[in-house]
C-alpha cells in the first residue's frame, strides 16, 4: 500500500531544535523568559501590532481577551456557526451565551448581514473567524462594530499569512487571537498569541495570563485580581522564534499547494475552493474543496475514497448549533449545507507534487463515479 499521506503535520529543521534543545538547557533562572519575550517581539513585528502575548493555547488568548473586555453572565455574543468548538468555548465558561448565524456561501465566513440581525441589547461582542485561511468581510464587520459600540474580535487561528487589504489577519480587531497547534502553517507543538493595540486591553490581558499579578506591582507574589495560567512555556517559546525565523517561506509553501491543488482541478465544474478575492491574499493553511449538490460527491463519499487510499483528511467544520448541548440541530442554511460536501485536503509543507496529483487523482476519480 501507498505511503500514508497525512492532512498536516509540522515542518520542523535543525533550527527549531537547536532552539529548543538551548532553551533547555539554558532558559532557566534570568533566562526564563528570554524565548517567550523574543518569540512576542518577533510575532508583534511581523503582524504590525503593538503587543503580543504569548499563550498556551488560542482558546486561552480567546477566555483572557473576553475576560479582559468584562464579557459575563447575560451577555451575548455572535460567531458563525461554522466554527471549531475552541471559539465558542471561552464564551461558554465565562457564562455568556453564544449566537450562532450563518455563513457566505462563497468565503465560508461569517454573514455581516446575519449578524446585524442578531444584534440585542446583550450583544458585547463579535467573533470574526477567519476559516482556513480565507478571510470575514472585515470592513463591513468593524463598521458595524463602530456603528452599535460592539467590539469585533479575530479569531485568526486559521489564518497566519493571510492579509486584508494589506492588513494582516488579527491586526484588525479589538484584538487578535492565534493558534501554534502542531497543525497549523508555524507551530510550537501547543500554544497561542495574544495580540491587539489597546494599550488598556493589553495590560490587562498581561495581569489575566500571569495569575492576576501586574507588572507593576512590587510585592512578591501579590495578585492584583483573580487571573488564569495561560502561559507559554520558553522552549516552546523557541520553537517559536525559529518558526517566525522562517515564517516567509512556510507561508510560501503552503500558498503554493494550495495553488497546485487549485490548478489541477480547475477543470471540474461545480467545485469551489479558498477564494482569494482581489485585495485579499490567503494564507492557505488549509486546501478545501466545496462540491455543488448537481455532482453528487459529498463528505462521506470523499472520506470513504481517501480512506481506502490511506489518504488522511478531516471533514469541514460541523455547525456548532447541532451539538446536541447547543440545541441538537441547526436552521442556518449553508452551514448546514456546505459541510455536507465539503473536505479539507492534505498540505504538510514536505509535500510533494506527485502527492498533490494522487490526491487530486482520486478526488477526479470520485467526480466522474458521482456524475454516472
Amino acid at each position: 500500500m501507498k505511503s500514508k499521506i497525512f492532512y498536516t503535520k509540522p515542518s520542523i529543521t535543525d533550527l527549531e531544535v537547536r532552539y529548543a534543545t538551548d532553551a533547555a538547557a539554558n532558559g532557566w533562572g534570568d533566562e526564563c523568559y528570554a524565548y517567550i519575550n523574543r518569540f512576542e517581539k518577533l510575532f508583534s513585528q511581523h503582524l504590525g501590532v503593538k503587543y503580543a502575548i504569548a499563550t498556551s493555547s488560542c482558546t486561552g488568548a480567546l477566555h483572557m481577551g473576553l475576560a479582559a473586555l468584562g464579557i459575563g453572565p447575560g451577555d451575548e455574543v455572535i460567531l458563525a456557526d461554522t466554527n471549531w468548538i475552541a471559539t465558542v468555548a471561552p464564551v461558554i465558561h465565562l457564562g455568556a451565551t453564544p449566537i450562532f448565524v450563518d455563513i457566505l456561501s462563497d468565503s465560508w465566513c461569517l454573514d455581516p448581514d446575519e449578524v446585524i440581525s442578531a444584534i440585542t441589547p446583550r450583544t458585547k461582542a463579535i467573533i470574526a473567524v477567519h476559516i482556513y485561511g480565507n478571510l470575514c468581510d472585515m470592513n463591513r464587520l468593524l463598521a458595524i462594530g463602530d456603528k452599535y459600540k460592539i467590539p469585533v474580535i479575530e479569531d485568526a487561528a486559521e489564518a497566519i499569512g493571510s492579509s486584508y487589504f494589506g492588513k494582516y489577519a488579527g491586526s484588525m480587531g479589538t484584538f487578535g487571537a492565534f493558534s501554534f497547534h502542531g497543525t497549523k502553517t508555524i507551530t510550537t507543538g501547543e500554544g497561542g498569541m495574544f495580540v491587539t493595540n489597546d494599550d488598556t486591553l493589553y495590560e490587562r490581558v498581561l495581569t489575566l495570563s500571569n495569575h492576576g499579578r501586574a507588572q507593576d506591582q512590587t510585592k512578591q507574589f501579590w495578585p492584583d485580581m483573580i487571573g488564569f495560567k495561560y502561559k507559554m512555556s520558553n522552549i516552546q517559546a523557541a520553537i517559536g522564534c525559529a518558526q517566525m525565523e522562517r515564517i516567509d517561506e512556510l507561508i510560501k509553501r503552503k500558498r503554493e499547494i494550495l495553488s497546485t491543488y487549485k490548478s489541477l482541478l480547475s477543470g471540474l465544474e461545480g467545485l469551489k475552493m479558498n477564494p482569494e478575492p482581489k485585495g485579499i491574499v490567503n494564507g492557505a493553511w488549509m486546501p478545501t474543496v466545496v462540491f455543488s449538490q448537481e455532482t453528487n460527491v459529498t463528505r462521506e463519499k470523499l472520506l470513504t475514497q481517501f480512506s481506502n487510499h490511506n489518504i488522511d483528511a478531516r471533514v469541514f467544520f460541523w455547525p456548532l448549533s447541532e451539538l446536541q448541548f447547543f440545541g441538537g440541530s441547526s436552521s442556518n442554511k449553508y452551514s448546514v449545507d456546505i459541510s455536507l460536501r465539503a473536505i479539507n485536503l492534505p498540505s504538510y509543507h514536505d509535500m510533494t507534487l506527485s502527492e498533490i496529483r494522487y490526491v487530486c487523482d482520486l478526488i477526479l476519480q470520485e467526480y466522474q463515479a458521482c456524475k454516472v
